[in-house]
């Protein structure tokens, strides 16, 4: 198996950043770090000639992408249009997203889901099931008709998908605490959103083991002087990790940046695209549970006025965080690889550049342009 050496004028680790250094691979992972006079004289080196070499994106919400929407054609070849079109973009793993929608489109979700980690679709990791158990007050673009209460039944089918990474975002009121419990015993991620609950059933959710809030600021109860809602409870409960939609479009910047001060741990504030079929698409017009969806001046929206996820990439929201938020050049690409690989509980193997690790990268030049990508030692063609 042939040994081979990535440089950089900056390697990132996810931790620090080191200069003159190289990145050994072995097959799909990552063997050591050496300085440059230290790689070995037979590995085949690619010298990267500007900018940084840093850990892949991570994706943990991502409806559609290049053209595909999981929601409207739930099956493995979206699945592998969806991964593409994001790698493109930086993003070597993502959770593809279905929203609100019939029993039997999750049960297809699910079961295409399966099938594309089975055949070895890059870069997909599990699904993200956002609704249909959320609260109508705060259903954003899902389709009222079709939000109802988690059942146990329900717990049944997810805790039966056969998928180690499984995220699901439940309003709290609801989702019982019980059934909460049961789906974190099964080891699914459980994440609050478009929930209009009050902070004290927040805070019980969690202590249920609710460990997420799904794009914080946005279709959730607002805080208040005298009721902190989600958004309170979200920025109250440190161990409670936060995706944020960083666009300008969905979260005004002087609401994010303190925000991201307020996160210090150990839950932290994270990015997410929530990115719909329009993200690395020409095409400005798509269809949400039949209802359309038109994109102007890069913002998503139903006829109604109603934001409907939105046209991002994770490279362009990191660029927004360090631009426009002033968050430091390492803790955006924490927010893009190591803290959702935290949240999702894949930090064994993703979100860092470290021995053991999957050998997977992005190369950024100095304008945090996407210059180059790598999934599992392999550089992407497309």
């Amino acid at each position: 198996m042939a040994l081979t050496a990535l440089t950089a004028p900056w390697i990132f680790t996810g931790d620090v950043f080191l200069d003159q250094h190289g990145v050994l691979v072995e097959g799909e992972r990552i063997v050591a770090i050496v300085p440059r006079d230290g790689i070995p004289a037979e590995a085949i080196v690619c010298a990267l000639p500007s900018g940084v070499l840093a850990p892949g994106f991570i994706d943990a919400q991502v409806n559609g992408g290049g053209g595909f929407l999981f929601n409207q054609t739930p099956d493995v070849p979206t699945l592998a249009g969806i991964s593409a079109a994001h790698r493109r973009h930086g993003s070597t793993s993502l959770l593809p997203t279905f929203i609100t929608d019939k029993p039997q489109g999750m049960r297809l979700a699910i079961a295409a889901t399966r099938d594309a980690i089975e055949v070895g679709t890059p870069g997909i990791l599990g699904i993200h099931l956002e609704g249909p158990f959320l609260s109508v007050a705060r259903k954003g673009a899902h389709d009222p008709s079709l939000i109802r209460p988690l059942t146990e039944a329900d717990v049944d089918l997810v805790l039966g998908a056969g998928i180690e990474t499984v995220l699901m975002t439940v309003a709290p009121e609801n989702a019982p605490n019980s059934l909460i419990r049961r789906l974190v015993d099964g080891g699914v991620i459980v994440s609050i959103g478009h929930s209009d609950a009050g902070y004290d059933t927040v805070m019980a959710a969690a202590d249920a083991g609710a460990t997420g809030i799904t794009h914080l600021f946005n279709a959730m109860s607002s805080l208040q002087n005298r009721e902190p809602g989600v958004t309170g409870a979200a920025l109250d409960r440190g161990a409670l990790w936060c995706g944020v939609i960083a666009d300008g479009h969905h979260v005004h910047p002087a609401t994010l940046a303190p925000a991201i001060r307020a996160k210090r741990g150990p839950g932290r504030l994270f990015l997410v695209s929530d990115a719909m079929p329009t993200a690395g698409d020409a095409n400005d017009v798509f269809y949400l549970n039949g209802r359309k969806v038109t994109r102007r001046d890069g913002v998503l929206m139903l006829d109604n006025g109603t934001l409907a996820g939105s046209d991002l990439t994770m490279d362009h929201a990191v660029q927004y965080a360090v631009n426009h938020l002033g968050v430091a050049l390492d803790e955006a690409l924490r927010m893009a690889s190591l803290y959702p690989a935290q949240f999702l509980k894949l930090d064994n193997e993703r979100g860092r550049i470290a021995p053991r690790f999957r050998a997977d990268f992005v190369h950024l030049d100095d304008k945090l342009t996407v210059r180059g990508v790598w999934m599992s030692g392999h550089k992407s063609a497309g």
